[in-house]
């Protein structure tokens, strides 16, 4: 078999070649575990690389003296050795040393080490700094570094400039909001300090709904109350104007009867008296009985006790609301009063009409037709208020003959 020495030099440069990749394959090895701080890779690295070398050097030594035969014994043992196995011991030389290789790089996907945790840390997307007292960043991850840059212009190179140049711990960069916080800690008896960023666009983004429509409901609920406040207000004056309706209206009737009646005849005084009576406990009653029912025939009533001859054409119609029918009867007791009591009439007529989607009581005398331009006041003021307050009016009309008009919107006859 035909020894190494005696191959081509062309052969021999091809394995000076192989030997020499292997030797650089294992300084890599060896350089990357210590820098892992894998002392015991280091040295498995290391002895991988002496025989590799070891050939190298054989075959550069060949090279040199083969034919001056001044090169060590050693090399010359070697080169009569014969060709094939230096082959297969290189080949073994470099399936070991690219199984290693193999395993030392893959060791990082398999266990904690500073490479991975530094490609962990350069994947979240929040920002992590640590350095020294004086300083000396020890670490930073990508995003940290690129808040540096937009907030300073420069790399992050020195940790307190950093953290004197974060003037805020909430900061808005490109168009996010990011929560700075330090803070100081130690390991190995060195203090340290850390700083983490934090993006919050979402949560500042809620926060500042939350306080608009905080803000938004206090308005809400200082208007309810204000409105609240004026309905108490509205309903006390309703009561009120509701209360001197009753003791007006009433007033007036026992008033025009006492007037009206016969002073010889005694048992119409005796009457009289005993609605002057009736009256007085009325106004004697609770302070929340404030309504009174007014029915047809109370406005009847009070017509004949006052002389007036009352006509009615048609009936009250049907769809008008309580309210609406309580405010009807109060304006036909006042038309009723106003007639005997200010144009003297003797006949009154009530009708209805429908004018358009309006519902349009009439209540015409035939006294004295009043002189200028008429003017609510007393009873009929307050029902106009009252009408007003129902979405209904009250007005005059002056023809042949004096009407009072109550009109009601929206409201058919039938």
């Amino acid at each position: 078999m035909t020894p190494f020495l005696e191959l081509s030099d062309l052969l021999r440069a091809l394995f000076a070649l192989w030997a020499l990749l292997l030797c650089l394959v294992n300084i890599g090895s060896a350089v990357l575990s210590a820098v892992r701080k894998h002392y015991l890779f280091t040295a498995f690295a290391l002895v991988l690389f002496a025989p590799c070398y070891f050939l190298w050097q054989v075959i550069f030594e060949l090279s040199l003296f083969s034919k001056t035969e001044q090169g060590s014994e050693i090399s010359f043992i070697m080169g009569v050795i014969p060709w094939i196995y230096w082959l297969m011991a290189l080949a073994v030389l470099t399936a070991a040393a690219f199984i290693f290789l193999g395993n030392n790089i893959q060791y990082d996907k398999t266990h904690l080490t500073p490479g991975a945790i530094k490609l962990y840390l350069d994947q979240v997307p929040c920002g992590i700094c640590c350095w020294r007292e004086s300083g000396r960043v020890l670490f930073s991850n990508i995003c940290m570094n690129r808040l540096c840059v937009d907030i300073t212009g420069d790399q992050l190179l020195n940790g307190n400039q950093f953290r004197d140049a974060v003037t805020d711990n909430i900061m808005i960069l490109d168009g996010k909001v990011w929560r700075f916080a330090c803070r100081e800690m130690e390991l190995d008896g060195e203090p340290l300090y850390e700083m983490i960023a934090s993006d919050i666009t979402s949560e500042y983004a809620k926060t500042e709904a939350l306080k608009n429509d905080k803000a938004e409901l206090s308005h809400l609920n200082s208007e309810l109350r204000d409105y609240y406040l004026s309905i108490d207000e509205s309903v006390r004056r309703q009561e009120i104007l509701q209360a001197k309706m009753n003791i007006h209206d009433e007033m007036n009737r026992l008033m025009l009867s006492t007037m009206a009646a016969d002073k010889n005849n005694t048992s119409e005084l005796d009457g009289i008296f005993s609605l002057w009576e009736q009256n007085a406990l009325l106004l004697c009653m609770e302070a929340d009985k404030k309504t009174v029912q007014f029915k047809a025939d109370s406005v009847d009533s009070l017509a004949k006790a006052i002389g007036l001859n009352l006509i009615r054409r048609g009936e009250l119609p049907p769809s008008l609301s309580e309210k609406q029918k309580e405010l009807f009867f109060f304006t036909s007791q006042e038309a009723v009063v106003n007639a005997v009591k200010h144009a003297r009439a003797k006949n009154m007529e009530i009708s209805f009409e429908q004018v358009g989607e309006a519902l349009c009581c009439r209540f015409t005398n035939d006294g004295a037709i009043p002189q200028g331009e008429v003017r609510f006041e007393g009873g009929l003021a307050n029902i106009a208020l009252l009408a007003e307050d129902q979405g209904a009016s009250l007005n005059a009309e002056v023809g042949d003959g004096f009407t009072l008009v109550l009109r009601f919107e929206n409201q058919p006859i039938g």
